[in-house]
């Protein structure tokens, strides 16, 4: 085994401090900042110091060595993109602000790249021509970049983040359900072995578009993800990919509508407690504009919707609540007691719990009324159904009918079955078999390489600071010299013979600073291993102790070097 480095602290580019820094608001960038691995340039921008560096390159390697695994061929896009590809697809527009945009000095315009579909397409359409030269996978880990609005959370948010993305590209659907089927695998690997504990999860496609996406969350408090999970089968989905199915009912018993006067009952809750029946039995109406169009979204009342939901299905299209202007614009619409019943150029797209012969009350479109016996499909149209609601604990498994568990998460990967999307809008053919073109079918496959980083302190840390686990910490073992002479003398001998055989240690021989400080800075910094030349330190014994585990054994140093190299 070849030798090994020693990094002695002494000589490391980095400080510890004590406090949090006054802008965190999640463990990760805590601990990140306090334990001297990332520092903040600017909003949403971060610099990896040595230590952090170690652990980026860590997680680079584990999912290198898995995608090499499948296949996977590495090659190494640019980061500054042309225009023209993405007003190709509509990604030019559809990305929006987020979407950093700069000009040559001739003018040109380009893009920093914020994912690399287009590119990765053009570059097969170039180099591939016929069916022989395809299935193909390839992959970068590079940089991407994206105007946040809001950054935050350290590194779990970022304007710059490094990430993994490969792109599968096969003849045929069956071809690209083994590409993506072959993903699926090497990433529930890559986790593993990152030790992340993680769940695999139905996910909406969003812009990216295309049949089938599964998201890779990591369980976390500082999860900006929410997903349902079942505790009785193993159905398990972001809460913006649930479905619930539509089931009408027979309304022909239901009395026929009949306006009722209701003052000073704008709300929900005020309607339930005048009326005396609970919040299920009402109608919400919310008003949104669609590039400009004014739409209603109808759910039961004891529900609220999920914009993010109604945003991903009118996706690329801006979304926006009315605002005063828009009301005083349209007299027919009265705050607070808008009804689906006799809406006039408004489309009402409605939840799938208002099926066809529900019966609601609702909104009369006069101010101070609303209407009960309101019958869906009698006396009103739905134009559209979807999935609107914010999914709640306990709604029911769309799988097996169980109470669902709700939890946040951090995503950590997204496999998309992209289809022919990109391909159509850049005409990717190949000849095929018959000599004929045929057009290429894609998956597009990304891991959050830097959010990786974040997510496994936010799963491993403690109350003492970090703890990685062994595959991705910066050091095999942290060597802590108490502080005499024949302590750091000791300290320096051990990591030597580690080192030889290959162990990667980090030496905390720093001169002026007390024990005490050495010991919170190796929990702190979280290497798996802590070996302390102290009071023994005559004796030739060192105390040995287990990061994760806390658990404290004294061995004599031939002891130690045996048991870490075993």
């Amino acid at each position: 085994m070849a030798n090994a480095p020693v990094q002695r602290m002494s000589q490391l580019l980095a400080k510890t401090l004590r406090d949090d820094p006054a802008d965190a608001e999640v463990l990760s960038h805590k601990l990140l900042v306090r334990a001297g691995y990332v520092r903040r340039t600017a909003a949403g921008i971060w610099s990896w110091l040595p230590l952090g560096k170690k652990v980026l390159a860590n997680v680079e390697r584990i999912v290198r060595e898995e995608m090499d695994a499948v296949g996977a061929q590495e090659v190494l896009l640019p980061a500054i993109l042309p225009r023209e590809p993405y007003e190709a697809t509509g990604r030019w527009e559809e990305y929006g602000p987020e979407l950093f945009r700069l000009q040559d000095r001739k003018g040109g315009d380009y893009l920093l790249g914020p994912t690399h579909e287009e590119i990765f397409t053009l570059l097969v359409k170039d180099q591939a021509s016929s069916y022989k030269d395809l299935p193909v996978i390839l992959y970068q880990i590079q940089n991407k970049y994206r105007d946040e609005a809001r950054p935050r959370a350290g590194i779990l948010r970022g304007r710059e983040f490094l990430m993994k993305d490969s792109y599968s590209f096969d003849t045929d659907d069956e071809g690209l359900a083994q590409s993506y089927a072959l993903h699926r695998e090497a990433y529930q690997k890559i986790f593993a072995r990152l030790g992340l504990d993680y769940r695999i999860c139905a996910a909406t496609a969003g812009a990216m578009g295309g049949s089938k996406s599964e998201e890779f969350l990591a369980p976390a408090e500082a999860g900006e993800d929410t997903f349902a999970d079942c505790p009785n089968c193993d159905f398990a989905a972001n809460t913006e990919a649930i479905t619930y199915e539509l089931k009408p009912v027979d309304a022909s018993g239901v009395a026929a509508a009949e306006d009722i006067p209701t003052p000073d009952t704008p709300t929900i809750e005020t309607l339930a407690a005048s009326l005396g029946v609970p919040a299920s039995a009402t109608l919400k109406n919310l008003l949104v504009k669609v590039d400009g169009e004014i739409v209603a979204v109808g759910v039961p009342g004891d529900r609220e919707v999920d914009m993010d939901k109604v945003e991903a299905h009118f996706a690329p299209a801006a979304v926006e609540l009315v605002t005063e202007t828009d009301f005083a614009a349209r007299p027919d619409l009265v705050r607070g007691y808008v009804g689906p019943q006799g809406l006039d150029k408004v489309t009402y797209i409605a939840d799938p719990r208002v099926a066809p012969g529900t019966a609601w009350i609702t909104g009369a479109n006069k101010a101070g009324t609303h209407t009960k016996n309101v019958v869906v499909g009698r006396d009103f149209e739905v134009d559209r159904y979807v999935d609107v609601v914010v999914v709640q604990e306990g709604d029911p498994c769309p799988k097996c009918g169980t109470g669902l568990v709700l939890d946040r998460a951090i995503e950590i990967g997204h496999i998309f079955q992209l289809g022919r999307k990109y391909a159509d809008a850049l005409k990717l053919d190949v000849l095929g078999q018959n000599g004929k073109p045929v057009r290429v079918t894609m998956g597009s496959y990304g891991i959050g390489v830097s959010r990786a980083v974040a997510a496994l302190a936010e799963q491993s840390a403690d109350d003492k600071g970090l703890c990685w686990p062994k595959e991705v910490a910066p050091a095999d073992v942290h060597v802590v010299a108490a502080g005499k002479a024949l302590q750091t003398e000791l300290a320096l001998d051990i990591s030597g013979k580690l080192a030889a055989a290959g162990v990667r240690v980090l030496v905390d021989d720093r001169a002026g600073v007390s024990p005490g400080v050495k010991f919170t800075d190796s929990e702190l910094i979280g290497v798996p291993q802590i070996l302390v030349a102290g009071r023994r330190a005559a004796d030739g014994v060192v105390e040995l102790k287990d990061r994760r585990t806390g658990e404290r054994e004294e061995l004599t140093v031939e002891e130690a070097v045996a048991r870490l190299t075993a």
